[in-house]
C-alpha cells in the first residue's frame, strides 16, 4: 500500500512537473510570437477559437492560454466577445494533452527512454545560451511527463489490487454524478485538469476502472477544473473575473449536458471503434474527451456574443473608466503593460481635449471632471513607474520613452484646465478668433483620432493646426507690440492678450506633441515649432 501510494504520488507529482516546464520553456521559447499570434487572429469569435485552441495546443496549458487572454483584455486589446472565443478555443485545445498520453505516454512505454531527454534538457537549461536555455527546459519537461505516466501505469496496478475501483457507481444518474464529483475533487486537490484526465487514462488503461467509470470522471475533472479559475479570480479585476465566469459557465454547462446525453456519446465512441478503427481503451477515452467538449463549443461559438454580453451584465464594470486598462497582473508583461499605459493615457488625453474645448467656448470645468483627469494622469504615472526594463528590446524601450514624452505634456495641459477667466473672455475678442478656431479644430480632431474615430491623416492635420497657431501668435504678437507703442492699446491689455494667445498656443502644441507620442510612431522626436514660442513654457 504504502510503495502504491508513493508510486502514484511520485507519478502525479512528476507529470505536473513535466506540464510545469513544458509550459514555461515553450512560453519562453516562443516569446513575443505566441503572444502576437494570439493577438493577430482574434477578429471574430471563431478566428479567436481557432486562436485559443492552437495556442493551448502548443503550450500545452489552458492556465497560460488564459492568464494572457486576462492581460490582453485588461489591457483593451482585445474585446470581451473576442475573449469568449479563445477561453472555447482553450478548452478544446486542452483535450489535446488526452491524445498525448493515450497514443504516446501508455501505448509505448517513453518512461526509460525519456530519462537521456531530461538529461539533454537539463544541459540545454544550465549550459545553452539565447533560446536553448528555455528549449532545454521545454525538452526536459516533455521527458518528465512520459516518466510521470510510467510511475502512474505502476501505482494503478498496485491501486486496483488494494481498492477495487472498478466498484464506483456505474450507470444512473445517481452514480453518474457521484463518479463525476470524484472526478472534480481530483482536478480540484491536483489543481489541473490535465493531471485528472492523465491519472483516469492510465486507471482506464490499466483495467482498474471501466470505460463509462472513465468518461464521467473526465467530465468531472472538466468541470473541476472551474473551480481552480473561480479561486484564482476571486479579488481580481473584471476582466479576470469575466473571464473565469466565461470558463466556468462554459466548462459547467458543457460537462451537465455530456452527463444527459452519456448513453449517447457512449455509443458514438462504440461506433466509432466498429466502423473507423478507433482503438479502444485510452484512446477512445481522448477522443471522447474531445467529442463532448466539442459539442459544447458548437453550441456556444454561434452566440458568443450574447454570451458575452451576459457575463458583461452579470459583472459590470464599475471602476474609473479612463484607468480601467491598468491592472497589476500586466506589470509582469513589460510590452503589454506598456500598451495599457497608452490606451489609458489616450483616453485620458481625449477627455482633457474635450474639457479644453469646453473651457475656451465658456463652460467652465466642472471639479469632478477635473479631479478625475487628473486622478487618472496621477494613476497611470504610478502605474508606469512600476513597469519593469530589464532585457527589454529596442522598440519597446522606444514605446516606452514616447510614453514619457506624452506624460509630460498631458501633466503641462492639465496644468492650463482652470485658466484666468478673463483670460477666456479675451479668446473671444475678434483679433483672437483664428486662434481660438485653429485651437478648437486641432483638439477635436485630436480627440476623434486618440479615439479611433478621425479619418487616416488625422496626425498630419494636427500638426498643420498647431504650426498654424504658432505662426499666429508669432505675428500677432509683432503686432500687437507695435499697435501698443502707437498708443492703440493699453499696455496692460496688451499683456492680457498676448497671455490669452499664448494659452490657445501651448494647448494647441501641446496637444500636437501628445498626438505624435500616443497615435503615431511615437518614436521620433516632433520637430520643435518655430521661434522661441517653440522652447518656452
Amino acid at each position: 500500500m504504502i510503495a502504491t501510494a508513493f508510486e502514484l504520488a511520485g507519478g502525479i507529482g512528476l507529470f505536473l512537473l513535466g506540464m510545469l516546464l513544458l509550459t514555461d520553456g515553450l512560453k519562453a521559447f516562443a516569446g513575443e510570437a505566441l503572444r502576437e499570434a494570439l493577438l493577430r487572429f482574434t477578429g471574430t469569435p471563431v478566428k479567436a477559437f481557432v486562436s485559443g485552441a492552437l495556442v493551448t495546443l502548443l503550450v500545452q496549458s489552458s492556465s497560460a492560454t488564459t492568464v494572457a487572454l486576462i492581460g490582453f483584455v485588461s489591457a483593451g486589446l482585445i474585446s470581451f466577445a473576442q475573449a469568449v472565443g479563445v477561453v472555447l478555443g482553450a478548452s478544446l485545445g486542452t483535450t489535446g494533452t488526452g491524445w498525448i498520453v493515450s497514443v504516446l505516454g501508455l501505448k509505448v512505454s517513453l518512461g526509460f527512454y525519456a530519462l537521456p531527454l531530461v538529461a539533454a534538457g537539463a544541459l540545454a537549461r544550465l549550459l545553452g545560451r539565447g533560446r536553448a536555455r528555455p528549449l532545454g527546459l521545454a525538452l526536459a519537461g516533455f521527458g518528465l511527463i512520459f516518466i510521470g505516466i510510467e510511475f502512474l501505469q505502476q501505482g494503478m496496478r498496485g491501486l486496483s489490487d488494494v481498492f477495487p475501483l472498478a466498484d464506483l457507481p456505474v450507470g444512473g444518474i445517481g452514480g453518474s454524478l457521484v463518479v463525476m464529483a470524484i472526478g472534480a475533487a481530483m482536478t480540484v486537490v491536483m489543481q489541473s485538469s490535465s493531471a485528472a484526465v492523465a491519472t483516469t487514462l492510465t486507471a482506464l488503461h490499466t483495467a482498474a476502472i471501466s470505460f463509462e467509470q472513465a468518461a464521467t470522471l473526465v467530465i468531472g475533472a472538466a468541470i473541476g477544473t472551474t473551480v481552480t479559475g473561480a479561486l484564482a479570480a476571486i479579488g481580481g479585476t473584471v476582466p479576470a473575473r469575466r473571464t473565469a465566469a466565461a470558463h466556468i459557465l462554459f466548462n459547467l454547462a458543457t460537462g451537465l449536458i455530456a452527463v444527459a446525453l452519456l448513453p449517447i456519446l457512449l455509443r458514438v465512441i462504440d461506433l466509432a471503434q466498429r466502423h473507423l478503427g478507433l482503438d479502444a481503451g485510452a484512446t477512445s477515452l481522448a477522443a471522447f474527451h474531445t467529442i463532448f467538449i466539442a459539442l459544447g463549443v458548437a453550441l456556444v461559438l454561434p452566440f458568443a456574443d450574447r454570451f458575452a454580453r451576459l457575463i458583461e451584465r452579470l459583472l459590470p464594470d464599475r471602476g474609473p473608466a479612463l484607468t480601467r486598462h491598468l491592472d497589476d497582473s500586466l506589470l509582469s508583461v513589460p510590452a503589454v503593460a506598456l500598451e495599457a499605459t497608452r490606451r489609458a493615457l489616450s483616453d485620458t488625453a481625449a477627455g482633457l481635449f474635450a474639457a479644453l474645448r469646453g473651457v475656451q467656448s465658456g463652460t467652465a470645468a466642472d471639479a469632478p471632471r477635473a479631479a478625475e483627469l487628473r486622478e487618472a494622469l496621477e494613476r497611470i504615472q504610478a502605474f508606469f513607474a512600476r513597469i519593469p526594463s530589464e532585457g527589454e528590446d529596442a522598440p519597446v524601450s522606444r514605446r516606452r520613452l514616447a510614453q514619457v514624452h506624452a506624460i509630460d505634456h498631458l501633466v503641462r495641459l492639465q496644468s492650463r484646465l482652470q485658466p484666468r477667466p478673463e483670460l477666456v473672455t479675451l479668446t473671444h475678442h475678434e483679433r483672437l478668433r483664428p486662434a481660438a478656431s485653429l485651437m478648437q479644430s486641432a483638439l477635436a480632431v485630436g480627440e476623434a483620432g486618440l479615439r479611433g474615430c478621425a479619418s487616416a491623416g488625422w496626425l498630419a492635420e494636427v500638426e498643420t493646426r498647431a504650426r498654424a497657431l504658432a505662426g499666429l501668435r508669432a505675428a500677432g504678437r509683432e503686432g500687437v507690440l507695435r499697435e501698443t507703442a502707437a498708443g492703440d492699446w493699453p499696455p496692460q491689455r496688451a499683456l492680457e492678450l498676448l497671455d490669452a494667445v499664448r494659452w490657445l498656443e501651448r494647448i494647441g502644441y501641446h496637444a500636437w506633441r501628445v498626438c505624435n507620442y500616443l497615435g503615431g510612431a511615437g518614436e521620433v522626436e516632433p520637430e520643435p515649432l518655430e521661434g522661441a514660442a517653440a522652447l518656452e513654457e
